[in-house]
């Protein structure tokens, strides 16, 4: 008996809380339906006066603008690259709206929203009571859902989503100032700019945020456009998007789009032969999903993602990391690139063709290509899949960029790799610039460079040794023809190792850093100028981007200015403002004279030199040179013409072991003995060059020619003896014999006359191997190659030297 006393006093205490409850709000309801009636602004008395004072301020901090909305990525011409955002939604005025979707919501949503004040009174009651007794009362209108969404728009901007609440998680309090700010907002806006905004602001499931959204992923059409059954089904889908999802519940959405046509015919919106032939139209969904994110760009997935990297680092779009992420991903921006869309097109299908990313062999190639002059990054495309799955040539890394860029900021680049003969045209440009002569005779015989020997470096110290007596081979070239004198020209031209050395030797090793340092190059992993402390660096040993490197070779192309390269042309956001972009920041940093000389000395390379093979349409305005690394791991052909430069690489991108030896090895079908910087880079090069040729904005003019002194003959060069120069009169010195005596073991180079300036290339050069030195420790703790092998130059094909014995008081190699 007395537990059933103090259950009734407990049942009777409850009530009287809940009507307490029921009094206090129907009181705020109260004083909130009064102010319905008082107009915004006028001077009322007492109670009515207060609401009004009250309703009239809306939080400062609510953002009206536009919410978040998706980012376009276009290329140069407008055409679009890829879409970025963190919801898909495209803001449209109420005018671009088809009249069926602003009638349909009206209608089944909130039927008296042209005649309310931001609430229903009878309707709020209801809501409320029901909330007390623990139940689940629908009365909001148009205008508090429209709020409502505003206020969960601003907690997912500020990265609070989890403070969110929808339906039963709001409390009494939550719904009482949803009741506020909608009063409020009504004496701010017109009904039709809050219907506009509740329509480009609510969620229509599967990831389509708006009509506009929503219209395009359903039905791949636009607001404007809906037909009266799409129109109506849209209106229904609102109410609940996973119960009356279009893609997985087809039967529940007809039932709730016949509900909302009924309803729009008893409000006489639409006419009873509308009604008739709308219900009796089946859902037939046309699914155009939208494609989210760099990984849905078809044609440049990684230029995207360079793309996405240079907004999300660069504080002009954002004082943090989150600001900036916002502005990319909610603030609707239109980013103009600089990507010409018909040449990344030619570069994307080179790349595949020359290795399928599901290719057993799963070797990398790319191609990145800038506009001499301007910077301007035309192409940049590789041959892996941008997707973060583990599987067989999936991968996020950019082959085309360093690391990090200059501030230490991710690029997600793979770093680049070892550059090869590549960098022979720097040392070449450093020859030039200190006064000598490209005509100059080299002594190419000479092999053997000792511990210790004098190399010149004023900011910094060079080692290394070419020498049986250090524990390494002579200096090789990978053919063995051309251990003779030659011009330096010459040198560079067949890309001869041993002419590149005894030309260093009448150099400042820190003056040939800082023509390359100025020209673009520097390691890919650091950032640091590219590392001269070890000989064998000379022939490319160190990780040097693409980028960087056709910017380096723009710089010869355009004269000797050099421009940092430029993605982004123009930003601008939803509401029209611009934002900065980076510019090139074009710049000397070389002679023009060195310049033409370079691409003078370059233009034989195709022709009579390394890569007279590729199959450039256009050789009369072009220049290139080719590189191949030890174990032709990395291959290249980089160069181009005034108008447009490309780096192209093919290479083993996952190691540099045994396996990844690009040696007696079939691509494709055909059989390579040794692939050269000539073969697979410079045939996806060239495929390039020729479509730009095609295109007048990209035509090219004849390359500057350099000064009379630096195409004068001198006296032959000889090491730590002379420094011969343009101009002075000197007889010309009798070459002396190589530093060291060749093994007796080592087989003897015939004689050979000097070739002439323009010899007929063999139908096919085959590369030889020539015995290559172990590679030496490095300063570094990361693992480098040895010094890179030379590739082919034209002559007829010969056996490749046995490694000679060293004598017995030498130390084995």
């Amino acid at each position: 008996m007395a537990k059933e006393t103090t259950r009734e006093s407990e049942a009777a205490i409850g009530t009287l809380a809940k009507l307490g409850r029921l009094f206090a709000v129907c009181g705020v309801v109260g004083v909130l339906v009064a102010a319905l009636f008082v107009p915004a602004g006028a001077v009322a008395k007492g109670v009515v006066g207060g609401a009004d004072d009250f309703l009239s301020v809306v939080p400062s901090s609510l953002e009206f603008g536009s919410p978040a909305q998706a980012t376009t990525v276009l290329a140069a011409d407008g055409s679009t690259i890829a879409t970025l955002y963190a919801q898909d939604r495209k803001v449209v005025d109420l005018a671009d709206m088809s009249s069926f979707i602003k009638d349909g919501v009206v209608s089944i949503e909130d039927a008296r929203f042209y005649e309310h004040g931001g609430v229903d009174p009878t309707g709020i009651v209801r809501a409320l009571v029901a909330t007390l007794k623990g139940g689940r009362q629908g009365a909001s209108t148009i205008t508090q859902q429209y709020v409502n969404n505003l206020l969960i728009e601003q907690l997912v901007a500020e990265g609070k989503t989890d403070e969110a609440k929808l339906g039963m998680q709001k409390t009494m309090a939550d719904k009482v100032r949803e009741i506020q700010m909608s009063i409020g907002i009504e004496k701010k806006m017109s009904k039709d700019d809050i219907l506009a905004g509740y329509l480009n602001i609510i969620y229509f499931g599967n990831g389509a945020y708006g009509i506009e959204a929503a219209s395009k992923l359903y039905f791949d059409t636009t607001a404007k456009d809906l037909t009266l059954p799409q129109a109506a089904a849209l209106a229904g889908v609102v109410n609940s998007p996973g119960f009356y999802d279009p893609i997985s519940q087809p039967e529940n959405v007809v039932q709730r789009r016949n509900d909302v046509l009924a309803k729009m015919l008893a409000q006489e919106k639409i006419s009873q032969k509308d009604y008739d032939a709308a219900i009796k139209t089946p859902l037939e969904l046309h699914l155009k999903r939208s494609a989210q994110g760099c990984a849905a760009a078809a044609t440049a997935p990684y230029f995207c993602d360079y793309v996405q990297q240079l907004v999300l680092n660069d504080t002009a779009y954002g004082a943090t990391a989150e600001e900036r992420a916002k502005t990319l991903y909610q603030g609707g921006l239109t980013i103009q690139t600089t990507l010409d869309p018909s040449l990344q097109k030619v570069a994307q299908e080179q790349v595949n063709a020359t290795m399928a990313p599901t290719d057993p062999l799963q070797r990398g190639a790319a191609i990145v290509t800038v506009k001499p002059g301007t910077g301007e990054v035309l192409t940049m495309a590789q041959n892996t899949v941008f997707n973060p799955a583990t599987a067989p040539g999936n991968y996020m890394g950019n082959f085309a960029l360093p690391v990090n860029d200059a501030k230490g900021k991710p690029l997600h680049g793979a770093g680049g790799f070892p550059i090869g003969s590549t960098f022979k045209p720097f040392i070449f440009a450093e020859w030039l610039n200190s006064g000598h002569s490209m005509a100059t005779s080299i002594n190419g015989a000479v092999r053997v460079y000792p511990t210790g020997y004098p190399w010149k470096n004023s900011c910094g110290t060079t080692t290394g040794a070419y020498d049986y007596a250090a524990g390494t081979f002579p200096l090789p070239n990978d053919d063995p023809n051309h251990y003779f004198s030659m011009s330096a020209e010459e040198g560079l031209y067949r890309s001869i190792n041993t002419v590149t050395f005894q030309t260093a030797t009448a150099l400042d090793f820190c003056n040939i850093q800082k023509m390359a340092t100025a020209a673009g190059v520097k390691e890919g992993r650091t950032n640091k100028p590219y590392d001269l402390s070890n000989i064998a660096n000379l022939i490319g040993t160190q990780n040097v981007a693409p980028l960087d490197m056709a910017t380096a070779f723009a710089t010869f192309a355009s004269g000797g200015t050099r421009c940092e390269p430029i993605a982004l042309a123009s930003i601008t956001d939803a509401s029209g403002k611009k934002y900065p972009v980076p510019g090139a920041d074009c710049k000397r940093t070389m002679s023009a004279d060195v310049a033409a000389g370079v691409t003078y000395a370059l233009k034989n390379v195709l022709t009579i030199g390394s890569g007279y093979n590729i199959p450039l349409d256009d050789k009369d305005y072009s220049f290139a040179k080719t590189g191949t690394t030890d174990g032709n791991i990395d291959t290249w052909t980089i160069g181009g013409n005034n108008a447009v430069v490309s780096a192209s690489w093919f290479g083993s991108y996952q190691g540099n072991g045994p396996e990844w030896v690009n040696q007696d090895i079939v691509i494709n079908g055909k059989y390579f003995p040794g692939v050269d910087g000539a073969d697979l880079a410079g045939g996806q090069w060239a495929a390039v060059m020729n479509t730009a040729a095609q295109n007048p904005s990209h035509a090219a003019s004849p390359l500057a020619q350099p000064p009379a002194e630096m195409l004068q003959p001198t006296a032959p060069l000889i090491a730590g003896l002379n420094d011969p120069e343009p101009g002075v009169d000197a007889p010309p010195l009798q070459q002396p014999v190589p530093q060291e005596p060749q093994q007796p073991a080592e087989p003897q180079q015939p004689a050979e006359p000097q070739p002439s300036a323009e010899p007929t290339p063999p139908a096919e050069p085959q590369p030889t191997a020539e015995p290559k030195p172990p590679a030496e420790p490095k300063p570094s703790a990361e693992p480098q190659p040895p010094a890179p092998t030379q590739e082919q130059a034209p002559g007829p094909e010969q056996p490749a030297p046995k490694p000679p014995k060293p004598a017995p008081e030498a130390p084995k190699p």
